[in-house]
């Protein structure tokens, strides 16, 4: 950069600066703040290629230079080593790139919903049986279930009988499950927590 222009007016002093652009901070996909080129301030750093060759330890302008001359960023990777670890990339396809794997990630978790089966100490048979068939296609599909016995009034008062047959309905399941959280009090009765046995 030349020398800056100086010239005085009366009393006063204008001074022609040239206007600099520096880069920004870039979010990588951890949510941490990656230095990019100019506003990498720390020098010297250990650089590696864009192939991930180890190309040393060099000041930072020396560094960037290399990366703009190939049409690349200087991106700093890891600012907590001494010297900071740069890496030459191409900071768009890069970013790019690491948002198709997360999307391909995201797309590969499968998900697993909590289904509820409410049942009461006068339920039938026949519904029992009905929602005992439910229960089977919601497993079968990996769901978890969260299955209640929900007590009203005076069935408050037999609270044993209850969890024998919130028990004696899980029973009637012939595939294989885990229990996830046991039987257990809720304000208004007991539930239990089921899952897939994988």
């Amino acid at each position: 950069m030349g020398s800056t222009p100086i010239t005085s007016t009366n009393n006063s002093i204008i001074i022609n600066c040239k206007a600099i652009k520096t880069s920004k901070f870039f979010k990588n996909s951890k949510n941490q703040k990656n230095r990019l080129n100019e506003a990498i301030r720390i020098s010297p750093v250990m650089v590696i290629d864009e192939s991930g060759k180890k190309l040393g330890i060099m000041e930072t302008s020396k560094a960037i230079e290399i990366a703009q001359e190939k049409g690349l960023d200087l991106v700093e990777i890891a600012p907590n080593l001494r010297p900071p670890v740069c890496r030459i990339l191409d900071w768009g396809k890069f970013q790019y790139q690491q948002a198709k794997k997360q999307q391909k990630s995201k797309n590969n978790q499968k998900k697993i919903d909590i289904k509820g089966i409410r049942i009461r100490p006068t339920t039938g048979e026949n519904d029992l049986n009905f929602k005992a068939n439910q229960k089977k296609k919601f497993l079968a599909k990996g769901h978890k279930i969260k299955i209640e016995i929900i007590l009203k009034g005076r069935e408050k008062a037999f609270q044993n009988e209850a969890k024998e047959k919130l028990q004696s309905f899980i029973d009637k399941i012939d595939l294989e499950t885990k229990i996830e959280q046991d039987i257990s009090r809720q304000f208004n009765g007991f539930y239990v927590l089921i899952a897939p046995q994988k």
